[in-house]
C-alpha cells in the first residue's frame, strides 16, 4: 500500500488592509534549517493582540517594503506534536547547549508566541522573548499557527517538550486538558510577568516589606493595593493576593472575572480585599481604599488602548509603578514626560518572555475554572474573529482538525 504524501494544509490568513480574515489551503510547510521542526497542531488561540493586525494597525504598507507580502497565517499559540524535525536533532549530533530542548518525532510540545535560539547572551540571560534572532509567528516575518502544520524555526531553543520526563512532571500533565496547556503559551506567562514586573520593582518592594524607601530602619507594615486594568485572558492570569481592585468596562468580562477568582480563591477572600468594577466605580474605591494616596501598582492588560493607559497613571501613587505588557501600536503615547515628573511613576513595558516563564507558570496550571470560552473548527473563524473584536466573547481556541 502507498501512503499518499500531504501537500497541503488548511490555514486563517489574513489580508490587507483589515478585517478580511479568509480560511484557505497552503503548501505544507518543508524543514528549511537544520534546526527546524514541523508541528501537527491539536488546537490554537486566537489573542487579543492579533486585532492590532486584524484592524489594520500594524503599518501594513511598511510591511509590503520589508516582506514579500502583509497577507499571514495568523495566530500565534499553539499546543501539538512534533512530526519531522531537522538535521540537527540526529541522534549523532550530541552537542546541542543544555537550554536546548531535547525532541524527537512524536513528542508532544507547547510553543511561546515569539521563537527564541536559547543561546544567544540576551536568552541566557532569560529574556527570550528579546532574542537576537527572534520571529513572532502570526506575522509577516513568520507565518502563524491557526493551521493544521507549523514549521517552527529554532525549535530546540523555542518549543517547550510536555514528553520529557526529565523535564516535566508527566502525572501533573495527564491531569491538564490540552486546552488548558494551550495558555502556556501566551497568556498564563504574560499574567504572571505583568505581576512580576510590578512586585518586584524597587519603588514596590518597600511596601509588603515594610521597609521605607531607601532602605533603612523599619517602616509601618502596609498592604499594598494593586489595580488591574483589563479583564481578558491575561487579566485574569495577572490577579494576584494583595489588595486587588480588577477594572474593565464590559460587565460580562468583570463577571466572569468574579465567578473564576472566587472559584480558584482557597482562602475565603473577602470584598474588602477584591473587588471587581467598571471604570467609573473604581476611583472612588482607589480613594477610600488607599486615602487618595493611590495604588502601589498599576497592571495595564488592555489590548493597545490608551485611555487604559491615562486611567493606570490616574490610579497609581506617586512613586507608584505601572506595568504594562500589551502591544501599543501607532497610537501616540498619552502621557508626557511632565506628568510622570509629577508623580515619579515608573513604567515597564514589553514583551513577555514566555519561555524563561514556563516553569512557573506551570506550576500554576489547573483545570479547576477554565478560561476558555469557545473551542471551534475553522468554519467558524470569520465569525469568532468579529465577536471577539467586538469583546462579547473571552477566549477563542480553535481546533483545525473538527469537522461541522
Amino acid at each position: 500500500m502507498v501512503t499518499r504524501r500531504r501537500v497541503q494544509s488548511i490555514a486563517i490568513r489574513f489580508y490587507p488592509p483589515s478585517y478580511d480574515i479568509r480560511v484557505e489551503s497552503v503548501p505544507m510547510p518543508q524543514i528549511t534549517h537544520s534546526d527546524d521542526a514541523i508541528v501537527r497542531i491539536h488546537l490554537s488561540g486566537l489573542c487579543g493582540s492579533s486585532l492590532h493586525v486584524y484592524r489594520g494597525h500594524e503599518a501594513v504598507d511598511k510591511m509590503r517594503v520589508y516582506f514579500s507580502g502583509a497577507y499571514h497565517t495568523c495566530g500565534h499559540e499553539f499546543i501539538g506534536q512534533v512530526v519531522k524535525l531537522g538535521s540537527s536533532f540526529s541522534v549523532h549530533t550530541l552537542r546541542l547547549p543544555s537550554l536546548y530542548a531535547k525532541l524527537k518525532t512524536g513528542d508532544k510540545v507547547v510553543c511561546p508566541f515569539p521563537t527564541s535560539c536559547g543561546v544567544c547572551q540576551v536568552c541566557r540571560s532569560g529574556f527570550t522573548c528579546r532574542c537576537i534572532q527572534s520571529k513572532l509567528f502570526g506575522s509577516p516575518a513568520l507565518e502563524g499557527v491557526q493551521a493544521q502544520y507549523i514549521r517552527v524555526p529554532s525549535a530546540s531553543g523555542t518549543l517547550f517538550n510536555l514528553s520529557d520526563p526529565d523535564a516535566w512532571p508527566l502525572s501533573k500533565l495527564k491531569q491538564v486538558s490540552d486546552s488548558s496547556l494551550l495558555l502556556l503559551a501566551d497568556i498564563l506567562p504574560t499574567g504572571i510577568f505583568a505581576a512580576i514586573q510590578a512586585l518586584s520593582h524597587s519603588k514596590v518592594l518597600p511596601v509588603p516589606a515594610a521597609e521605607p524607601w531607601p532602605p533603612h530602619g523599619k517602616a509601618s507594615k502596609n498592604i499594598p493595593t494593586f489595580a488591574i486594568i483589563g479583564l481578558g485572558p491575561v487579566g485574569f492570569c495577572a490577579t494576584i493576593r494583595f489588595k486587588i481592585i480588577a477594572v474593565d468596562p464590559i460587565e460580562s468580562r468583570r463577571n466572569k472575572m468574579r465567578s473564576i477568582y472566587f472559584e480558584i480563591s482557597d482562602l475565603g477572600v473577602s470584598q474588602e480585599i477584591f473587588v471587581v468594577q467598571s471604570i467609573e466605580e473604581v476611583k472612588e474605591t482607589v480613594h477610600t481604599w488607599t486615602s487618595d494616596v493611590g495604588c502601589s501598582a498599576v497592571l495595564e492588560v488592555v489590548v493597545g488602548n490608551n485611555s487604559a493607559l491615562t486611567l493606570a497613571y490616574e490610579l497609581v501613587q506617586p512613586f507608584g509603578s505601572m506595568s504594562s505588557v500589551d502591544a501599543h501600536g501607532v497610537h501616540p503615547f498619552p502621557l508626557t514626560g511632565g506628568q510622570l515628573y509629577d508623580k515619579n511613576v515608573s513604567f515597564d513595558f514589553g514583551r513577555c518572555p514566555v519561555r524563561s516563564l514556563f516553569p512557573m507558570a506551570f506550576e500554576l496550571l489547573s483545570d479547576e475554572s477554565s478560561l476558555i470560552d469557545r473551542i471551534v473548527g475553522f468554519d467558524k473563524a470569520v465569525e469568532m474573529y468579529a465577536t471577539f473584536d467586538k469583546g462579547e466573547v473571552g477566549k477563542i481556541v480553535f481546533n483545525p482538525w473538527k469537522e461541522t
